[in-house]
């Protein structure tokens, strides 16, 4: 997805909830992807308002106005309280090339939007919140805006429709390509307009899925959110449905192909295996593994049984699988995940169906996925609600709501939301202990931390819920964006002060753990324009172009030189807190909120900064995480009756830790990927080779 419209959607991504791949609305599979033709219609109507949507919930909306050689579009929403305000003015040439491209406005956390594009004598020069640039393209090539509407996505589509090949050259790299893929019928109630989905690919991880009747946009369309013509709300869901169809359908192909499983006996030779009980790495030894399940460590030069499948491990190092406690799963996540080691993770909300349907089709081996333990998400119904998991109004509703995930008996806990009435938690947490689930969440608005520990929360999620508490006046409203730049309060607060002593002391005394998600606030508080941001340094350069644009950009609006020293300085009291946390024995869970994979390798390698080592890093998410969700006994480390999960990197991640970035074999539930196989599908340049394959003779 490309960049301007990801960036549109990060507001339910990270720091709050992502949306997951939406239950097909029918069974039926989309068309054979074909070329679309250079003489689509053009008399179709658009039109000029457009609604914004996420899970049903009209959050905002568009307005597309044509002009002399192009279009103006204001794009706006709010969802979770935060959301971007884009201007945008378009100018084209006869062949639907951007002239010029003026956008203005702030990105969804409040970096200030301040673009522009020029085409001048054969010359493009733009500037973007990644810096500046100019060039002289070999051939006509499409600008694509860092920071967009979802309609550059029928901007680019009306001139990919003009070329035979449906191709063009991208500024500033790749190249765009547009593809049909189905073609649907959607009603307002009183009129109906056939419309064909689009696939645009070639810039970003994965396709964007839009619809157009001839050259009217009708809709963006993804599985949790939709930009739709204005009329034509009713037909969110089943299009949402598609959606999730349709990269459900691209997943599960992938998977097909890159997804091992071998006959009999697997014997990866000569590996060190790495022993959370030592946290050190052993001498070099033989794993082997049928079906699902670890059944022999032997001598490296053990001989093979016939017919077995040998892997040569080549000396690297052997890791169990790592866990991602703050995920948010959807089908692109769930595989790359895999391809980073990340062999199981803990939803911390989702749509319920949704995630049902996805565990069930990774269960089956459709589609590659880490194994999934569920939290129940529930948040009070405002103005600036999440939309997802269950909204309640009363006490009563909310009791309910943790006595409905309760029944279930699938989830390991209920997450509490920033919009939840304070006073209803201590009869939800009752509940939830009554019925065996542990309670964990943020610290809803006009309360603090040490209430919510007083009231017997489990887990604290953020850490910064818990320090927004010591610099917040009580009326202050952490649904906002407040709960986010209020942190460049942090530098000027005194970590020794006693109401700070007092909320870890509590937290030590009760055993209330927390998810710190250090490499987000990194991310929210390290990133600015024209750099690039701390925690990608290490593999952005192997990833799309879109990824590299992203990772360029700063979050929030650093406006001042004294905001930049404030969010840095802020930074390094987070960093401050969680050692002290450390110290203290609060345990501490590792967990991203940013999809997992590359972000955890990030979020691990921080916890050296809390004074934590290498090996103990990964004895802790790997054994130790499997003991926190109850599955110590099946997973967690490299033995004889345990599952298979594991991973296989050439380095000594001991010794260094970002060793875990380069892995050349993934086996989850005893099925084996090689992450060089499925990085190109994503538009990845891999990071390893594939190891030796061969049957013993």
């Amino acid at each position: 997805m490309h960049r301007s419209v990801a960036s549109a959607l990060t507001g339910f991504l990270v720091l709050g909830l992502a949306a997951c791949g939406q239950q097909p609305a029918s069974s039926s599979e989309p068309a054979v992807s074909e070329t679309p033709s250079a003489t689509a219609e053009t008399s179709a109507p658009e039109s000029s308002e457009f609604t914004v949507l996420v899970g049903g919930v009209e959050i905002g909306g568009m307005t597309v106005t044509h002009t002399d050689d192009g279009y103006t579009v204001d794009y706006e929403y709010r969802n979770n309280g935060r959301g971007p305000t884009l201007a945008e003015d378009v100018g084209l040439d006869a062949a639907g090339l951007p002239t010029r491209w003026t956008i203005e406005g702030a990105t969804t956390f409040g970096n200030p939007v301040d673009e522009s594009f020029e085409l001048i004598d054969s010359e493009a020069s733009w500037t973007d919140s990644t810096g500046s640039n100019q060039v002289i393209p070999a051939e006509p090539a499409f600008y694509v805006p860092n920071d967009t509407s979802p309609y550059w996505l029928a901007i680019a589509a009306r001139a990919l429709m003009e070329v035979e090949d449906a191709t063009l050259p991208a500024l500033p790299g790749g190249t765009l390509s547009l593809t049909e893929i189905d073609r649907v019928t959607v009603s307002n109630g009183e009129t109906s307009r056939d419309a064909v989905v689009y696939a645009l690919s070639g810039i970003s991880l994965n396709p964007t899925y839009f619809m157009m009747d001839g050259r009217a946009f009708v809709a963006l369309i993804t599985p949790g959110f939709t930009v739709i013509e204005a009329g034509y709300e009713g037909e969110d869901e089943r299009l949402r449905g598609l959606a999730a169809q349709y990269g459900a359908s691209r997943f599960a192909e992938i998977t097909s192909r890159v997804a091992h499983t071998y006959d009999g006996p697997v014997r990866i030779r000569n590996v060190r295996v790495f022993d959370p009980a030592t946290e050190a790495l052993g001498e070099p030894v033989s794993v082997v593994f049928e079906g699902n399940r670890i059944t022999a460590i032997e001598a490296a030069d053990a001989a093979s049984a016939p017919g077995e499948t040998v892997i040569d491990g080549d000396g690297g190092s052997l890791i169990p699988g790592l866990t991602d406690m703050h995920a948010h799963l959807g089908e692109q996540g769930a595989i790359l995940n895999i391809a980073a080691g990340v062999t199981s993770v803990r939803d911390m909300g989702n749509n319920d169906e949704v995630l049902a349907a996805l565990i069930g089709r990774i269960e089956s081996g459709e589609i590659a996925g880490p194994r999934v333990t569920r939290s129940g998400f529930i948040e009070g119904r405002s103005p600036f609600s999440s939309n997802n998991g269950s909204l309640v109004e009363t006490e009563e509703q909310a009791v309910a709501a943790v006595e409905a995930y309760a029944a279930t008996g699938e989830y390991f806990q209920i997450k509490i939301y920033n919009s939840m009435n304070p006073a209803f938690v201590p009869a939800m947490i009752e509940a939830a202990h009554a019925a065996g689930l542990r309670v964990a969440g943020h610290v809803p608005a006009f309360t603090n931390a040490d209430a919510m520990i007083a009231a017997g929360y489990d887990e604290l999620t953020h850490i910064n819920q818990i320090m927004l508490g010591w610099v917040l006046a009580p009326d202050e409203d952490t649904r906002t964006l407040l709960r986010l730049t209020a942190l460049r309060r942090l530098p000027a607060l005194d970590l020794q002060s006693a109401p700070v002593q007092s909320t870890l002391d509590a937290m030590a005394e009760r055993g209330v753990a927390h998810d710190p998600t250090l490499a987000i606030h990194e991310a929210l508080l390290l990133s600015r324009n024209g750099e690039v941001s701390p925690g990608t340094v290490d593999y952005i350069d192997h990833m799309p172009v879109d990824q590299q644009r992203s990772a360029r950009s700063a979050w929030a609006d650093i406006a001042t030189p004294e905001d930049d020293a404030n969010y840095r300085g802020a930074f390094e009291q987070i960093i401050e807190t969680a050692r002290m946390m450390h110290e203290r024995g609060i345990f501490l869970v590792p967990g991203t909120d940013m999809g997992g994979s590359f972000t955890l390798h990030r979020e691990l390698e921080l916890y050296q900064l809390v004074g934590m080592t290498p090996g103990e890093i990964l004895a802790w998410a790997g054994q130790g995480m499997a003991d926190y969700l109850g599955r110590g006994d099946e997973l967690g480390s490299i033995e004889p009756g345990k599952l298979a999960d594991f991973f296989l990197v050439p380095g000594d991640p001991t010794e260094d830790l970002r060793a875990i970035k380069t892995i050349s074999m993934v086996v989850a539930d005893g099925r084996v990927y090689f992450p060089t196989e499925i990085y190109p599908e994503f538009g990845i340049t891999p990071f390893t080779g594939v190891p030796e394959v061969a049957t013993a003779q």
